[in-house]
C-alpha cells in the first residue's frame, strides 16, 4: 500500500518498468543512507530536500520512488507543478524489492530497503 496523496498519479511497479524499458528516468528521493543501503541500478539520486534545485527532463517521464510513497508522492507534486511530466511509483523501494526488480548497494553488501 502506497502513503501518496490520492490526487498524485500512481504506477504499479509493472507499469513503472515498462515506463523505464521505454525511456523514462528513474528517480530515488530518498536520504543518502537510504540509497547507500540499496537502490534500483541506473537510478538518479536527489533527496526530497534538494529535488527543487535540480534541473530534471521534461521530454520523458520522471518515475519518483522513495521507500513506500510518500516523499515521492510529494516530490511528483512539486515536479508537476514545474512542467515535468512526473508519476509515483506506487509501494516505493518496499514494492521494487518485492517485485523482484534488480538493486545495488553502494556499500558493496547485499542491497536492502531501510
Amino acid at each position: 500500500m502506497s502513503n501518496a496523496a490520492p490526487d498524485v498519479p500512481q504506477v504499479t511497479p509493472s507499469r513503472a518498468r515498462a515506463l523505464l524499458d521505454g525511456g523514462a528516468l528513474l528517480l530515488d528521493v530518498r536520504e543518502d543512507d537510504e540509497w547507500s543501503a540499496g537502490h534500483a541500478a541506473g537510478a538518479m539520486h536527489v533527496p526530497l530536500g534538494q529535488v527543487g534545485s535540480v534541473e530534471l527532463p521534461r521530454d520523458r517521464t520522471v518515475v519518483v520512488v522513495c521507500r513506500s510513497g510518500g516523499r515521492s508522492s510529494k516530490a511528483v507534486t512539486a515536479l508537476s507543478a514545474t512542467g515535468v511530466q512526473a508519476v509515483n511509483f506506487e509501494g516505493g523501494m518496499t514494492a521494487w524489492a518485492a517485485a523482484g526488480f534488480p538493486m545495488v548497494a553502494a556499500t558493496g553488501a547485499e542491497p536492502q530497503v531501510i
